[in-house]
């Protein structure tokens, strides 16, 4: 007798065998019970979940000499031909090489006939997705209307694919991934049935492999008793089925977060070496770096990570160590990648490139810190500069305590003042602005050129400079002859001496504002090279439109 795979000798027999489908089992359980079957039934789900198993087990209850029963006997000749696959009632049927308009005909014609010994006359028809339109056009007004002896039972990976109009005459049932957990206690009660006893990691290594699908999981099993002998280590278990194992992983994900180059090197290369595929090397980092983010946030971590115990205790340690940011920007940044990885046809110097990129970076500050040392940038990159106000609040030099040009003393006291404080802008100030309201007063056109243009620079005994600023028609207008004159008669009648005023162009003007302009600039150039700026563009995924430097906002 030919070898028999633990897929097939151990699929269910009953509802209770199957393992994590209870939302499915039990709802066909109830429908035996209350004689409310549909006539037409969709099982959906992912690959090795027990669609079709659950179809043959209901199957037998229908038709169940002893039923129909929730619980077929498994013993009478109908529930023995259909376990065995040669029931004269129920057809299986492959909907990928029986997708034409001309199977479908066919079945139509044979469903008029009665069941030749069985209670109903089942049609099991698989990945029924695969049928062409023209067939399922077909199939409609049999499947809505179908004679009473007649049941219809569809399985598919791919409900999308179906007709709507199709779906809309089923009843259809959802079956779940199976979670790593329950097919590792599954595997656990085979073992036991074939003499052999592997260790739980072992048997969470299968598990883990499998992605949720029992037959792919039994079919691991198998391979490995195939190929091992005695009890199989997880090192063994590893090379017979070609995965990547868990230590690489933490390996990696530790010299990543540890921005250790050389190890992350050394870890890619014994990975290409064993001719592992590099491609489920970045996936299993990538899901081990989410696992690493929820652990952190240490919520519920046993539901949302399907790890045992000692591996996610491990998890746990790991993450301990990073902040949750920092965790989640290299998350980030591996989901971001994952494209590139997966079209590449060169996997291993993208991922070294890619990971070498990573031990780079720099963790990130968490968004208050963030926000309170930007804040603190701010008022650095504003050089400590204040505004100078009065009494009153508003801008400009402190009021001067007396008028020379108004009190008793008279020009000389002004001059013996401005003689003895020379240096103080506050008196040239004094002084000036009194000059100029008293030339605005005869002259007010040349007194608003000279307010503009013009600023005092010396006040000495025998000489007076002035100093010409602003537009070239201010300027202009200071130094024409009548209004050179207009300035000397007022300076010496305010003095009362005579004074030879010398009246120059501000040297350095337009220098002057280049270089401030300069100075701007390069101010904006260490704001945008800061770190901080960089870690806000990091932590929001943003770009840097302008810069603004607190004076010209003021402004």
């Amino acid at each position: 007798m030919s070898y028999l795979v633990l897929a097939r000798k151990y699929r269910p027999q009953c509802f209770e065998e199957v393992v994590s489908q209870e939302h499915v089992t039990r709802t066909l359980s109830h429908a035996i019970t209350a004689d409310r079957v549909a006539h037409a039934l969709l099982f959906s789900g992912p690959r090795g979940t027990g669609k079709t198993t659950v179809a043959r087990i209901l199957a037998k209850a229908l038709n169940c000499e002893k039923g129909p029963s929730p619980v077929p006997c498994n013993e009478c000749a109908s529930c023995i031909g259909i376990t065995e696959g040669h029931a004269v009632d129920v057809f299986e049927i492959d909907g990928a090489s029986n997708n034409g308009v001309e199977q479908v005909r066919e079945l139509r014609e044979n469903v008029k006939y009665l069941p030749a010994r069985s209670r109903f006359k089942i049609y099991i028809i698989d990945e029924v997705h695969m049928l062409s339109l023209p067939a399922f056009n077909a199939l409609l007004k049999t499947l809505e209307e179908p004679p009473s002896h007649v049941m219809f039972m569809f399985a598919t990976t791919e409900p999308h694919k179906i007709p709507i109009t199709i779906l809309s005459r089923c009843q259809r049932h959802d079956f779940r991934r199976i979670d790593a957990e329950s097919i590792t206690a599954h595997l656990k009660t085979i073992c036991r049935q074939e003499a052999m006893e592997p260790d739980e990691e072992s048997l969470w290594l299968i598990a883990r492999e499998a992605a949720g699908s029992m037959r792919d999981a039994l079919s691991l099993l198998d391979q490995v008793m195939t190929c091992s002998q005695g009890v199989p280590e997880p090192g063994q278990i590893s090379d017979i089925l070609g995965v990547i194992d868990r230590k690489a992983i933490f390996d990696l994900s530790s010299a990543i977060l540890e921005r250790d180059a050389a190890a992350i090197l050394r870890t890619i290369d014994d990975v290409y070496d064993r001719g592992l595929n590099l491609k489920k090397l970045y996936a299993d980092l990538l899901t081990h770096f989410r696992n690493l983010l929820v652990a952190k946030l240490g919520r519920d971590v046993k539901r949302l990570v399907d790890l045992p115990g000692q591996e996610l205790t491990a998890l746990q340690q790991q993450a301990e160590a990073h902040t949750p940011v920092f965790l989640n920007q290299v998350f980030d940044m591996l989901y971001r990648e994952e494209g590139s990885v997966r079209y590449t046809v060169q996997p291993r110097l993208v991922l070294e490139m890619m990971f070498l990129r990573l031990a780079q970076l720099q963790p990130a500050l968490s968004i208050d810190v963030l926000i309170e040392k930007l804040d603190r940038l701010r008022k650095e990159m504003t050089g400590g500069v204040q505004k100078v106000s009065g009494p009153s609040g508003s801008a400009g030099p402190p009021p001067p305590e007396s008028d020379p040009l108004s009190e008793g003393g008279g020009p000389q006291e002004a001059e013996s003042r401005s003689r003895g404080r020379i240096d103080d802008s506050s008196d040239l100030h004094q002084f000036w602005e009194a000059l100029l309201e008293r030339i605005a007063a005869d002259h007010p056109a040349f007194g608003a050129s000279l307010k503009q243009a013009a600023r005092l620079l010396r006040l000495g005994e025998k000489r007076v400079e002035i100093e010409i600023q602003g537009n070239g028609f201010s300027r202009a207008l200071v130094q024409r002859r009548k209004n050179r004159g207009i300035l000397r008669d007022v300076l010496q009648e305010a003095l009362g001496r005579p004074v030879e005023v010398r009246i120059r162009a501000a040297e350095g003007a337009e220098t002057a504002k280049v270089e401030k302009k300069n100075e701007i600039e390069q101010r904006k150039r260490e704001a945008l090279n800061h770190p901080l700026v960089a870690d806000a563009v990091e932590i929001f995924d943003g770009k840097i439109v302008d810069v603004k430097l607190l004076q010209e906002v003021d402004k």
